[in-house]
């Protein structure tokens, strides 16, 4: 029996700042033993910015590491869906429930919304300073190169901590 790939299941805000870094193609090489995968109902929100979904489209056409996916809920899942509404917005809600049911991995740094329910729920999450701290780690983006990136989304007007990733350590991460 062929093992499950876990994926990561991008929300839009770590989406946005790849994009606003003008890194989004580095994405999938931080984890390429994992499969990364924007739900229909995140793509709808970020490709409002007409040069966001003219990446995404591209990026997904030409190349397989990221894939576009529907989230179609039923039964129980769909009743959970909803509830998650109520508090939260249509993109994390849909990744939370999908991450709870595929066991997959969430992509997002909406700390303050998606902390406790994933806690809760035993989903693996990781933000957008966890992607660059393993990007770190894994020799992919010097810690310059890490700062800049941080400036750049900063200077676009999103929000993202001012962190050194040169003074974290990397031996557990590699």
């Amino acid at each position: 029996m062929q093992q499950k790939k876990t994926k990561i299941i991008l929300d839009a805000d770590v989406i946005i700042h790849f994009v606003k870094a003008e890194s989004f193609s580095l994405l999938p090489e931080i984890f390429p033993e994992y499969e990364y995968i924007i739900l229909d109902v995140v793509y709808d929100e970020v490709a409002k910015d007409r040069r966001t979904k003219e990446l995404i489209d591209n990026y997904t056409h030409y190349f397989s590491r990221i894939k576009r996916e529907s989230f179609v809920p039923k039964g129980t899942v769909l009743k959970d869906y909803f509830q998650l509404l109520k508090t939260f917005g249509h993109g994390e809600s849909a990744c939370m429930i999908y991450c709870r049911e595929h066991r997959d991995v969430l992509g997002s740094s909406n700390l303050r919304d998606i902390k406790e329910y994933c806690r809760q729920n035993d989903i693996t999450f990781l933000t957008t300073i966890d992607f660059l701290y393993y990007a770190f780690c894994r020799k992919i983006l010097s810690s310059q190169e890490c700062d800049g990136f941080i400036r750049k989304v900063v200077a676009a007007g999103s929000k993202l901590p001012m962190v050194d990733i040169a003074r974290y350590t990397c031996t557990a991460a590699v």
